[in-house]
């Protein structure tokens, strides 16, 4: 762990990886439903919940735009 300290890199926090997890299995969900049912916008959420993980750094943004996300699916899954 000292060795990847000096070279900086860290390892996300277990809370960060937990929700990154939990993002990309409702959002490969509302993938599936989204192409099974012929609806974009179900079909396009479920995706940017599964790749925006790899583009946040931060666990709160993680949670916040995750949280934001399935917000929007929710509202959508049954329009």
């Amino acid at each position: 762990m000292d060795q990847l300290s000096q070279l900086g890199i860290e390892l996300p926090s277990m809370a960060y990886i937990i929700g990154a997890v939990l993002f990309g299995l409702v959002g490969m969900v509302a993938w599936r439903h989204g192409r099974r049912t012929t609806r974009p916008a179900v079909t396009w959420t479920g995706l940017s919940l599964m790749l925006y993980p790899y583009a946040v750094t931060e666990t709160w943004m993680l949670w916040t735009v995750g949280a934001a996300l399935s917000v929007w699916l929710y509202l959508k899954w049954n329009e």
